[in-house]
């Protein structure tokens, strides 16, 4: 598992795969956008608004706990060990957004992300224990909630979205 030094380290990690994972939808086209293919597990918008869903919850079990309301992780209804009907929510909620609504969405809540990032100090980021919605059994410090939800899955459905590309003649 990769390592951050401190949130400079984070934030940097995270634009750059950020970049590159949204530079992948540039030779998409929308009427395309929902094409399954074999060996592919998401089309293009799916495989977004996973993106869209998770860091959405991040952010709202950050705003949340601030308020002082309890946040039920992954999200209310959803258990960690059955996270299918999460991620068709996820798809259903984005669908009906253009693969270019989908992208500005995403690139808000990036930076929105990156904002929140820079308010937190070393400790918040980096000690265990820090936000109640991060005490899991799983006992991860903010920082790799972060990493889990944004940098590691922009870097690995690059490699899907290059797949399908390939698979639809698209590359």
């Amino acid at each position: 598992m990769v390592q951050y030094k401190d949130k400079t380290e984070l934030i940097e990690a995270l634009k750059k795969n950020y970049l590159l994972y949204d530079k992948e939808f540039d030779d998409i086209f929308e009427d395309r956008k929902d094409i399954l293919k074999p060996g592919v597990d998401k089309s293009p918008s799916q495989n977004i608004s996973y993106q869209l869903g998770w860091t959405n919850l991040l952010l709202q079990w950050e705003t949340d706990e601030k308020k002082g309301i309890k946040v039920q992780t992954p999200a209310p209804g959803y258990k960690w060990n059955n996270l299918r009907g999460l991620y068709e929510a996820f798809y259903e909620k984005y669908e009906a957004l253009s693969l270019h609504q989908q992208r500005e969405l995403l690139k808000n809540q990036v930076n929105e992300i990156v904002e929140w990032i820079e308010t937190l100090d070393h400790e918040t980021l980096f000690v265990l224990e820090q936000r109640k919605w991060a005490t899991t059994p799983a006992k991860w410090p903010v920082w790799k909630w972060i990493h889990i939800n944004t940098v590691a899955p922009f870097k690995n459905f690059r490699a899907q979205l290059r797949k399908w590309k390939k698979e639809t003649g698209t590359e």
